[in-house]
């Protein structure tokens, strides 16, 4: 088998600098789950996911990779920000679609050139991904499939007269947490999917054809990811799956330290859920709903109900958090500006919190990092030391590292203060009974 989009040095070298900030910095830690499922170099590919987390998803499946380059279809606006962008991420394999409700409908048209070029890409045995979503969702749930991927797999099918064997590979991503850095990503390989028997029916009932072909996509995708159905209580499941869920995935025997092996007991708890009696449902999603607005509103966790955190140890955390402050405010920069940027443009501006990752994660890998670092370097260099610009450059990866995470020790070191000042007041008495009633009702419920 021929090697297809074999990838030269410098894009080599760029994903290897990508790989680093994402495997080791933006991630603790990866898994990529059934990869043995995707076909070898040279078969013709679609992968299609589903979209949760903005430009962190696509950028998740071509991590996935090692041995290829992977063509993207994705949002088109952000190939408007300067030709020299347009250029860049063109020459990476990313490719834009216009959207009627973004881009307007008089752009549409210009898709057509972005699916002769994927579907050149498909025969050549590429591999291409896409989002049949369009936009990504805000939470953890499928949402409704557009046709576009279908049409794009048949119709390369047809540009190469049906002599060719065409894939779809359903996958998925799941996060332990959407937010921030040194979490936790998974991708997840399900069963290719092969265009060929379809192509006598796709003739003469194209329509009927795609249809029977997102069905099985559709099936796929939902069993492998957390797919929360129920919107209206989404809060309250959400909640459950993450404070009740840890003692539910324990008593299965769990390794609640493994995501993929969570992931399915998070998917097993959400379907008991949602299979209760109706009356039975609605007294523990209320419940659940109540100790989440309580743990909220008092800044504490849910753990805390299981063990409280004692007094000597908080205030040795304490003494530490401020001894390390200003090895802290040293290490902000440059990171506390890429968060700002982050914000302002995905809560401030485009009102849409899942694109905080795009802005934090994605664009400080491929563009401010390394502007940071090389201005950094050049004017330390000048005004101090050249070796103390290049040891800065060389430590930014632990730098970043750092600040994140004490940043989120502070916060767990807030809410067991909050917690110690308030565990014998009412409020905490009436709340621990609460899930006292409610964590009783779901053991003899979900034997």
């Amino acid at each position: 088998m021929k090697r297809v989009a074999k990838m030269a040095w410098p894009y080599r070298a760029l994903k290897a600098y990508i790989r680093f900030y994402h495997d080791k910095v933006c991630y603790r830690k990866t898994y990529v789950v059934d990869a043995e499922n995707v076909p070898e170099w040279g078969t013709p590919l679609l992968i299609v996911s589903n979209h949760q987390n903005g430009s962190s998803d696509p950028l998740g499946i071509v991590m996935s990779f090692r041995d290829r380059k992977v063509n993207v279809i994705t949002r088109a606006d952000v190939f408007a920000i300067h030709p020299v962008a347009n250029w860049f991420l063109r020459a990476i394999g990313l490719l834009p679609a216009f959207r009627i409700n973004h881009e307007g409908e008089d752009a549409l048209g210009n898709n057509a050139e972005t699916f002769k070029v994927s579907e050149k890409a498909l025969l050549d045995g590429e591999t291409v991904v896409m989002y049949p979503e369009a936009g990504h969702q805000d939470k953890h749930w499928l949402g409704t499939f557009s046709y576009g991927y279908t049409r794009l797999a048949f119709e390369a099918a047809e540009m190469g007269n049906f002599e060719k064997e065409i894939f779809i590979l359903p996958a998925c991503n799941h996060y332990d947490d959407y937010f921030g850095i040194q979490n936790e990503l998974m991708i997840r390989y399900g069963k290719p999917i092969s265009l060929k028997p379809y192509y006598e029916l796709y003739k003469t009932k194209p329509r009927t054809a795609q249809r029977e072909v997102n069905k099985l996509v559709r099936e796929q995708i939902s069993s492998m990811m957390l797919d929360i159905r129920d919107l209206e209580h989404y809060d309250a499941v959400d909640f459950l799956r993450e404070t009740y869920g840890l003692r539910y995935a324990r008593r299965s025997g769990t390794d609640v330290r493994n995501l993929p092996e969570h992931l399915e007991s998070d998917k097993k708890l959400v379907a008991a859920i949602a299979a209760l009696p109706e009356q039975s449902r609605e007294e523990i999603l209320s419940d659940a709903e109540q100790l989440r607005l309580g743990v909220k509103k008092n800044f504490i966790r849910d753990s805390h109900f299981d063990k409280s955190p004692c007094l000597a140890g908080v205030c040795l955390r304490a003494v530490a958090a401020l001894a390390l402050f200003p090895l802290w405010v040293a290490s902000l920069y440059p990171g506390i500006f890429m968060l700002a940027v982050a914000k302002y443009f995905s809560i401030g501006r485009m009102k849409d919190r899942m694109m905080e990752s795009t802005f934090l994660v994605c664009l400080s890998i491929l563009f401010w990092i390394p502007i940071f670092s090389i201005l950094t370097f050049v004017l330390m260099g000048i005004f101090f030391s050249w070796i103390a610009a290049a040891a800065w450059v060389l430590l930014l990866p632990a730098i970043f590292i750092f600040a994140w995470c004490y940043a989120r020790q502070v916060k767990r070191l807030g809410q067991d203060i909050s917690w110690l000042l308030r565990k014998k007041s009412g409020d905490m008495s009436r709340l621990g009974k609460l899930r006292e009633s409610m964590y009783s009702s779901l053991d003899s419920l979900l034997k």
